[in-house]
């Protein structure tokens, strides 16, 4: 049975943040994920989760000025003292919640960079946060982000990710496959999990047209569920769509799972 964890950042938008953490245990998931937390005291986040009996299963690092347009800077050369800096935050939050995997968003690819910049940027980059969340058994964690979404973004597809893994080398280092935006760059998401579900370290959910809950578009979630339980795959996936209404009224789709 797949085990579903909810995103606090599009998930019970119904209430405030702090309160996402209650509505998500009450709807019976048992695990937590959220784009950033950097906006809210360590004490607070634990306290709800501890209260809550969830586990945090992942967020992401700092992502630069999110409002200016900022969407990660691992592939800018020109960024690597903030981006040093900021593994050094992230790691700060994910010791204090207990979190075992982390998200460094790309970047979208900056003027000026040639690719072998961005590419050789991109790997030192994932080597340096491998290393320093190794030392505290966290797995780092990279994601292919479709262009229609965040036009501009360096890293769109699955064989680009597995690329870079492989040359960069780096042990605590697995792909994070969210099957709404691989469904729109590529498809072929069953046999493509299958080959790769080694790489794979954690998976993300959504329908496609509008990033919906599953049954709401064209992916076959049944079999998609039914399948990648017979391939072996045990990590969490995270319920990361924008409801298309009430948040718990949505949840008809999950209730066999949670």
């Amino acid at each position: 049975m797949p085990k579903l964890n909810a995103n606090l950042s599009m998930m019970f938008n119904e209430v405030e943040f702090p309160d996402r953490f209650d509505a998500a245990a009450k709807a019976g998931f048992k695990g937590v994920e959220f784009l950033f937390p950097y906006a809210y005291d360590k004490a607070l986040i634990e306290e709800k989760l501890k209260s809550n009996d969830l586990d945090m299963v992942l967020f992401n690092m700092p992502p630069g000025d999110w409002d200016a347009g900022d969407r990660g800077m691992a592939c800018d050369p020109a960024r690597t003292g903030e981006f040093q800096d900021n593994v050094g935050k992230a790691l700060d939050y994910a010791l204090a919640l207990n979190c075992k995997q982390l998200h460094c968003m790309a970047g979208l690819k900056p003027r000026g960079a040639g690719d072998e910049q961005m590419r050789q940027a991109y790997i030192d980059n994932l080597r340096f946060a491998g290393k320093e969340l190794a030392k505290h058994d966290i797995t780092l964690l990279i994601e292919a982000i479709n262009t229609r979404d965040i036009p501009g973004f360096y890293l769109n597809f699955s064989a680009q990710a597995f690329d870079i893994m492989h040359y960069a080398n780096v042990p605590n280092l697995a792909f994070q496959y969210d099957i709404y935006h691989m469904q729109i760059m590529e498809g072929d998401l069953a046999l493509t999990i299958e080959k790769n579900l080694s790489k794979i370290g954690h998976m993300q959910l959504a329908d496609t047209p509008g990033r919906h809950e599953p049954g709401s578009g064209e992916i076959n979630y049944p079999f998609l569920f039914d399948f990648v339980d017979r391939i072996g795959y045990d990590g969490w996936i995270g319920c990361e769509y924008r409801p298309a209404g009430d948040t718990v009224d949505g949840l008809g789709w999950a209730k066999p799972y949670l």
